[in-house]
């Protein structure tokens, strides 16, 4: 968003209705809203019960399965903490939900990782990647671009792409910009070039935004040698 913007002139530039957004971000009116917030643009994980043949049906809920010993009480297995780690692990390692968000993804910047995301900590909603002053940056992915421009401070010049209907991909701290709002990009596409952060680093701030929530991109990206 622009300082300044409406509403319903962000909503007339993701193509979408200002009630569905409004909505989508729980907003009420007069839906004011502000320069520096990024607004979920694609509606949240489904949470309503499901109708079949005119019932209500509740979501089925996943849970370990039940061992029933011949007394008839019900046992639940035990999990352990070393186990419930690893497969934490397992779910935030390099590239393991790759596949499911039906997108193939890549690192925008070569250099290391200088900073990782933290899912609690709104400075931490992305990762920072290190690079060189004017290096290029480039589309993780073919997308659409949402957003060009400087109206969010806490970005610097930020670059937004709308890849499908779940998932954008979000630029940040750039020294100058390649592409404009509207504009079709595919994934290795040079998009703009490396800036500084706050502290005076050239740097890169990634972020990937599922249903407008940030997400740890290290699970997206491919893992790097």
């Amino acid at each position: 968003m622009r300082t300044g913007d409406s509403l319903s002139l962000v909503a007339q530039r993701l193509g979408i209705s200002a009630r569905k957004l409004a909505k989508w971000n729980g907003l009420k009116p007069p839906y004011v809203i502000y320069a520096d917030t990024l607004l979920r643009a694609a509606p949240p994980d489904p949470a309503s019960p499901r109708r079949i043949a005119g019932a209500a049906v509740a979501p089925e809920k996943k849970s370990d399965a039940a061992v029933r010993p011949s007394r008839g009480h019900v046992q639940t297995p035990r999990v352990s903490a070393s186990k419930k780690s690893r497969e934490l692990k397992d779910k935030n390692k390099p590239g393991s939900q790759r596949e499911s968000s039906e997108i193939a993804w890549a690192w925008p910047l070569s250099g290391p990782l200088i900073q990782g995301f933290h899912a609690g900590d709104r400075t931490r909603q992305g990762i920072r990647i290190g690079g060189r002053a004017g290096e290029a940056v480039r589309a993780s992915a073919d997308g659409l671009v949402v957003y060009s421009g400087g109206g969010l401070k806490a970005y610097g010049n930020l670059i937004i792409i709308k890849h499908n209907d779940n998932y954008l991909s979000a630029y940040g701290f750039n020294r100058s910009l390649f592409v404009k709002e509207g504009d079709r990009v595919t994934g290795g596409q040079a998009v703009a070039e490396v800036g500084q952060g706050a502290e005076g680093t050239h740097l890169l701030h990634f972020e990937v935004r599922r249903h407008g929530t940030a997400v740890d991109p290290i699970a997206y990206l491919p893992a790097r040698n």
